[in-house]
């Protein structure tokens, strides 16, 4: 796979660092936006704020700067999570800070690639949304909207870049067995949650050449929970 980049958005958090792994494991080309410089442990870093369409761009430019080594995937993790009241009780500020979190970034780093991935007339994106999306529960809103959304934009370009040789599919993950989510649910069954290694392979799977005949696809990926 030495012949292959991946650009991973939030490759830096929980998810993010298991599935830059796989990659480099895999013998990618892996490149990491982040906000601030970080350390050069393995993936090609870039400074860039993915939401904003230049930086975006910046992101993507990157990517696509090794000739030898051709943008082939692009994998969306840039999100968050923010829990609140019922609807009526739910800010309007809180309830957009929710979708600009999780689409904005899915939006503008997958659209500064396609033209790219077009070209390489084998390319793979693959989007995070959450098991919110089609079962939502009280109390978050904004997340599970925005979460629903993410999976909607994947169908879209699913269907808009099928015949140009561009796949796009979604995981949806439950808890992911993070330290974060440790922290915030110390009493909660971990035992149940999906490790990110897990969620990892089932994401380089999806933007591997094993998988061309999927598009389309949203991948449940809740182990226990």
């Amino acid at each position: 796979m030495t012949e292959r980049t991946v650009l991973v958005t939030g490759g830096t958090g929980g998810l993010g660092g298991a599935v830059t792994a796989a990659f480099l494991d895999a013998g990618w080309r892996v490149v990491v936006p982040e906000r601030e410089a970080g350390t050069d442990d393995g993936p090609v870093r870039v400074v860039a704020d993915l939401l904003t369409p230049e930086g975006a761009a910046r992101a993507v430019e990157v990517a696509t700067a090794e000739p030898a080594a051709p943008l082939r995937a692009v994998v969306n993790l840039v999100g968050g999570y923010a829990a609140g009241g019922l609807v009526h009780e739910t800010p309007v500020e809180e309830f957009e800070r929710m979708l600009r979190l999780n689409l904005r970034p899915t939006y503008l780093v997958t659209r500064a690639a396609l033209p790219h991935l077009v070209a390489s007339g084998d390319g793979a994106v693959v989007c995070v949304s959450a098991r919110a999306a089609v079962s939502p529960f009280p109390g978050a809103s904004g997340y599970v909207t925005a979460k629903a959304a993410v999976r909607a934009f994947a169908d879209a370009v699913a269907v808009e870049y099928r015949q140009r040789g561009v796949r796009c599919n979604t995981v949806l993950p439950s808890v992911i067995d993070t330290p974060a989510n440790r922290a915030a649910q110390p009493d909660a069954d971990h035992a149940r949650w999906v490790p990110p290694a897990q969620i990892a392979g089932v994401i380089r799977f999806l933007a591997s050449p094993e998988s061309a005949p999927t598009s389309g696809a949203g991948i449940p990926v809740y182990g226990r929970a």
